[in-house]
């Protein structure tokens, strides 16, 4: 029996997901998958994410029917399993024979053919559609956590948001741009706050300005911290790629130079050919490390984080993040803050931002490194999103958008992914 290309491939992703560092929203993406048909890549992109999103279910499911623990599964055999078991919970149009049959033909051509009677009678087991979206599919010292900072209403929200496919966000800058998209179907419509986003009905990596670059997809939580960054006869961003805030800080800052640095340099690479302004240089280097001798006006520290505030379109991290990487993770953020504010010029800003939900990510970290730089001091936010509601490209309705002197974001609250800003300035 054959396997659909849809199912073959979101089986490899899965895979990949489980065994490797790789993001879905990368690997869907990729040019291995890029020949798929729109509607196999749909489907494709559905048994991925659904998958991600709802494991803790699926996999309640699949342990209620079985005489054996998960522990015990090959991963081959337990990835097959969560792909049937998704499309008979949730996916009312697939027929329960094509669920099942291909699920069972996965194992056998992954080679663990002794399993494929298991796997046939556990997925005939589960009922179709016999879930509960109440369930809660998130880690459960996570919502803990979440309900201890936030308390328990938004604790639920977060976790509702996350659940659902975020809306596509883009910015535009150019009105004509606006019309091209429309001619070949696409609609647009305003964002929830910034005058330049705006939310995408169809099939966007599909039009030209997308594949010719022009536009990329980014939440619009995500733009509102380049736009932070204001204006600056210098401008640095120590943690660039993929790009969406560059191209932001470029286009406000046209006269200026924009230097964009990445760690690691394929994805460098990657960036110089994401943002083609003629004012962005690009270099690889360690942010802790920076190799530059000279101070500037603006710089973006957006630090590598949890990612917990992303849930919704990274479901992955999820089932990856440990409580003990919390810790690790604010020393390391500690330290490269403090290396950015080594290079901020007299009178100059450093903007720090995460799309953490985490308080030891944000303003944890912010607090200890202003104790050891006593030259620096908190700019409210609310100052510069005033004058981004001046400027027009900010709606009136900010309030929400601050937690003290600070920005925050949290999904479900706001129908954006999780960020946190602060706003230092130097002496």
């Amino acid at each position: 029996m054959s396997i659909s290309p849809s199912r073959a491939a979101a089986f490899e992703i899965l895979l990949r997901i489980q065994t490797t560092d790789a993001y879905a929203s990368e690997l869907l993406h990729s040019s291995r998958f890029a020949k798929l048909s729109p509607a196999d890549h749909g489907l494709l992109t559905e048994l991925v994410m659904g998958v991600l999103r709802w494991r803790s279910v699926l996999d309640k499911h699949i342990a209620e029917h079985s005489s054996q623990s998960l522990a015990k599964f090959d991963l081959e055999v337990l990835t097959a399993l969560r792909l049937g078991a998704y499309q008979l919970l949730f996916l009312d149009r697939i027929p329960t024979h094509a669920a099942v049959n291909e699920s069972v033909e996965l194992v056998k051509q992954a080679r663990k053919r002794s399993a494929a009677g298991m796997v046939n009678a556990v997925l005939r087991k589960i009922k179709r559609g016999a879930r509960d979206l109440n369930d809660n599919a998130h880690p459960e010292w996570l919502v803990e956590r979440w309900t201890q900072i936030y308390g328990l209403d938004i604790a639920k929200q977060i976790c509702a948001y996350d659940q659902a496919a975020p809306k596509t966000t883009i910015r535009i800058d150019n009105p004509a741009l606006i019309e091209e998209l429309e001619r070949e179907g696409i609609h647009l419509q305003p964002g929830s706050f910034l005058a330049k986003a705006f939310v995408v009905e169809g099939n966007i990596a599909r039009t030209r300005a997308f594949r010719e670059r022009r536009l990329i997809i980014q939440d619009e939580a995500s733009q509102m911290i380049a736009l932070l960054v204001g204006k600056g006869n210098t401008v640095l961003d120590c943690c660039a790629a993929p790009g969406g805030k560059t191209r932001i800080m470029a286009e406000q800052n046209s006269d200026s130079i924009v230097v964009a640095m990445e760690l690691h340099p394929p994805r460098a690479a990657l960036l110089k050919k994401l943002v083609p302004n003629d004012n962005v240089r690009v270099i690889a280097a360690d942010a802790r490390h920076l190799p530059l001798n000279t101070t500037f006006d603006r710089v973006l520290m957006d630090a590598p984080c949890s990612g917990t505030g992303t849930l919704a379109r990274n479901p992955e991290i999820k089932w990856r993040f440990k409580p003990e990487d919390i810790s690790r993770l604010s020393v390391y953020q500690a330290e490269i803050l403090s290396a950015a504010m080594s290079q901020v010029a007299v009178h100059g800003r450093v903007i720090y931002s995460t799309c953490s939900l985490e308080p030891e990510e944000n303003e944890a970290v912010v607090e200890k490194v202003l104790a050891a730089n006593p030259r620096f001091r908190v700019v409210e936010c609310r100052d510069e999103l005033q004058r981004l509601k001046e400027n027009r490209e900010l709606s009136d309705n900010f309030d929400s958008l601050l937690d003290g002197p600070y920005l925050r974001t949290i999904p479900g609250v706001h129908p954006t992914d999780g960020f946190f800003a602060a706003i230092l300035e130097r002496n």
